[in-house]
């Protein structure tokens, strides 16, 4: 926002100040939405695929502003720590070859990011979680040299006040703790963002919060952290307590976290916005010289740049997005619930399957949310993220049913008509929606193909725990390259 931040200091007039101004800009925000004033274009999509580098021993590298330097492509960015990057698709429709042109410009993209980071003695690897990661590589010292990443750890320190806390109890359980946010780095994510007209933002919104469960508990690809065991999809717990500004005092009074799920279903997407404010105080006060209300008044479209700041501060795991675009305000669903991989056939699968059933969800005259308590859905998102492939679900009319029975039955025909809708080619639609089939047929996601990988060199190789995770991940990546989907990987 074109201030230095390596110098910026934050005194208690600028949170109130600050406050003040988001509070303005979400009256800005309630103002155009009552004007009609947004692009109401439907099916515009974006893509970001986090991800990890490493050495020729699978060891994180920490060179991505190295490798970055060699790139000089924007599409490429940092992210918190230094083995990580992240590659931001254009945005575009998935009508027709969409998808299509995803995957050749993605697989293009990866490429070249491969070649340049061998410069750097490093590769590329799409994971949710590098499971050679120790305790050393996730400190403040290998945190990315971005000024704002720092000023966004020192300000939760703050907040918290004590050291950051984990304690996941998975299929073995892992207690540690640290100084710094530096361990939610070894989050490796993908987010899908879908363009939606504000008088249809909260069915999509519900829609996506009804089905994270389902998304997460077939995708999972995060078994293990610091050589232990944990949930199928341990990012999601890792992600809440290793960025949780509560201390125990706070948590038993109830304030929320901000990794959050949320608490209720939406009618507009000003309430999600309006929570946000209302809810979760100032981390980084950094003001921009816009007055929202002159810019209205003018008959410009305002950037709120403080709203959009304060909202990336709150970690929802669908995300309401405001932006500006060719001088028109649109509105986006940020679906933040994926790992990064295991291949790019495995990525665009889950957002074919993920954008169709959200589109025919969203149609539906008795829609998911309706019959589905959002105490419910919170607790299917966390049965998904711990038990992966082999999780059961509550769902209306069927009660408790396996995810691969709900899917298989019940959901993938629903994708398969909401991708109609939004003019898919059939081609992509039977070819993306068949590896979702099959991955649920077979019961195999990244996770369980990583857990059966270290149970195989552990139990039939006689390999260390250290040993069998080197020796997978080295596998995987290899079978990554094929670009061939990781339900048909072997295992031994």
């Amino acid at each position: 926002m074109g201030k230095d931040l390596s110098t910026i200091a934050f005194a208690p007039k600028d949170r109130v100040t600050y406050r003040h101004k988001v509070r303005r800009c979400l009256d800005v925000l309630a103002q155009l939405l009552d004007a009609a004033a947004f692009e109401t274009t439907e099916g515009r999509t974006g893509l970001e695929i986090e991800l990890n580098l490493v050495d020729d021993d699978g060891r994180p590298a920490m060179r991505n502003a190295e490798v970055l330097t060699y790139l000089a492509d924007p599409t490429f960015q940092t992210e918190l720590g230094q083995f990580n990057l992240e590659l931001n698709a254009p945005p575009r429709l998935i009508a027709g070859d969409g998808f299509g042109s995803y995957e050749q410009e993605i697989l293009d993209s990866l490429r070249r990011a491969a070649d340049r980071a061998g410069k750097a003695e490093s590769g590329i690897v799409l994971i949710g979680m590098l499971p050679t990661l120790t305790p050393d590589d996730l400190v403040l010292a290998n945190l990315s040299e971005n000024h704002r990443y720092r000023l966004l750890n020192d300000e939760m320190a703050i907040a918290r006040g004590e050291q950051f806390r984990l304690d996941i109890r998975g299929v073995e359980r892992l207690q540690s703790a640290s100084d710094s946010i530096v361990p939610e780095a070894a989050c490796t994510s993908v987010q899908f963002h879908l363009q939606v007209p504000p008088d249809r933002f909260a069915r999509h919104w519900n829609a996506s919060q009804a089905i994270a469960g389902v998304q997460v508990a077939i995708g999972a690809n995060s078994p293990y952290f610091h050589g232990r065991r944990l949930w199928a999809e341990t990012r999601i717990a890792l992600f809440e307590q290793a960025t949780d500004v509560r201390p125990d005092e706070l948590k038993a009074q109830g304030v929320r976290p901000r990794v959050w799920f949320g608490e209720r279903w939406i009618t507009s997407v000003f309430d999600l916005f309006e929570e946000n404010v209302r809810y979760f105080p100032p981390l980084l006060p950094i003001m921009t010289d816009e007055d929202p209300e002159l810019v209205l008044s003018a008959g410009g479209v305002p950037h709120l740049g403080e709203l959009r700041l304060h909202n990336g501060t709150v970690y929802r795991w669908n995300r309401p997005v405001y932006d500006v675009m060719n001088g028109r305000p649109h509105l986006r669903v940020e679906n933040r619930v994926l790992p990064s991989g295991p291949t790019v056939t495995d990525l665009l699968a889950n957002a074919a399957f993920y954008f169709g059933l959200v589109r025919q969800l969203a149609e539906e005259e008795r829609p998911i949310w309706s019959r589905l308590s959002f105490a419910n859905a919170e607790d299917n998102f966390h049965r998904g993220a711990r038990d992966g492939i082999s999780a059961v679900m509550n769902w209306p009319s069927l009660g408790e049913v396996p995810v691969t029975e709900l899917v298989r039955t019940v959901l993938l025909p629903k994708a398969h008509r909401g991708l109609d809708r939004l003019g898919v080619d059939p081609t992509h639609r039977d070819r993306l929606l068949g590896v979702i089939d099959e991955r649920c047929r077979v019961g195999r996601n990244g996770a369980s193909w990583q857990t059966e990988a270290v149970c195989a060199a552990e139990l039939r190789r006689g390999l260390s725990r250290q040993a069998a995770l080197h020796d997978m991940l080295m596998r995987y990546w290899a079978l990554q390259q094929s670009n061939e989907p990781v339900h048909t990987w072997p295992t031994d």
